[in-house]
């Protein structure tokens, strides 16, 4: 480890930034300095708009991918090196926001029973019961599991903060039976590594056993653990719960981010008549001329 990668460690973890963006961060700073073939530290702003437009035109990332290397590269000059940064000469690309893949409930059962394994079927419906981030599920424990409340506690999400979420009594039934069945050796973790008992399972593990599930059950669209989590909070929103209530189940920090579910519930959507069904209108067709 380099003494530079070391010090911007020490300032990530000092700030109690989340695993996976300090992989990130310091991937991001990584591929900056081997794009240059030279340490980060004699770089300056304009390297960092040269490979700023090699990310966009060479490389095709999207604007929040680009605007994630910046975070990375800002944190890396701000925080580590104690240098000014001017948003005036490196500017953010405007992000561009897109509505996520939604299935619908006969979707979502169709892809739990194309699962390949009864593990994989129980980690999709943990996905979808629970509204968990991939990460979540992955560091869920067995203690998490508090039957006696009905509650899940997801620990440790994003920014750091615990949260509880309905725990389902169908859910509770199948991790108590896969539990029963599947697991001959005592476990701290609730899907343990199928390699070591003593490590959680991978994130990558879940993206493949979504990816696999999603094309047995014939469903066309881009499916991933996230899309669950997104059709969670969909449903529950078809379903009539409260905005402020989702937003603390997905653990929201701020409610826009929970509003963009509003543009996704179908149900709601088609329950609203268009302006033009109550125009006046003759129904008959205009005499051909």
């Amino acid at each position: 480890m380099t003494r530079l990668k070391k010090l911007m460690l020490e300032e990530l973890q000092l700030r109690n930034y989340a695993q996976n963006t300090i992989r990130h961060y310091l991937r991001a700073v990584e591929d900056f300095a081997r794009r240059f073939n030279c340490p980060p530290d004699r770089l300056g702003p304009r390297h960092i708009r040269e490979y700023q437009a090699e990310l966009f035109e060479k490389r095709k990332l999207s604007a929040n991918s680009i605007g994630q290397h910046l975070a990375a590269l800002r944190f890396f000059y701000i925080k580590t090196l104690r240098k000014a940064w001017n948003l005036a000469e490196t500017p953010y690309p405007k992000k561009t926001r897109r509505l996520p893949t939604i299935l619908s409930r006969e979707e979502v059962a169709q892809l739990l029973h194309a699962a390949r394994t009864p593990g994989e079927r129980i980690m999709l419906m943990t996905l979808y019961a629970t509204g968990a981030r991939n990460s979540e599920l992955t560091h869920l424990k067995v203690s998490d599991i508090d039957s006696q409340r009905m509650v899940v506690h997801i620990r440790g999400g994003k920014g750091r903060k615990d949260r509880d979420v309905m725990l389902s009594a169908k859910l509770l039934a199948a991790l108590r039976s896969h539990w029963r069945y599947y697991h001959r050796k005592s476990s701290t973790w609730l899907f343990p590594s199928n390699y070591r008992q003593d490590r959680p399972i991978d994130t990558k593990t879940v993206w493949y056993a979504c990816q696999k599930s999603a094309q047995r059950a014939g469903i066309q669209k881009g499916v991933h653990p996230h899309t669950l989590r997104h059709c969670f909070a969909t449903h529950l929103y078809e379903a009539g719960t409260d905005l402020r209530a989702i937003q603390v189940l997905l653990g929201h920090e701020h409610l826009k981010d929970t509003l963009l579910y509003v543009h996704l519930a179908i149900q709601r959507l088609n329950a609203t008549a268009s302006p033009l069904d109550s125009l006046p209108l003759n129904d008959k067709p205009p005499d051909e001329k």
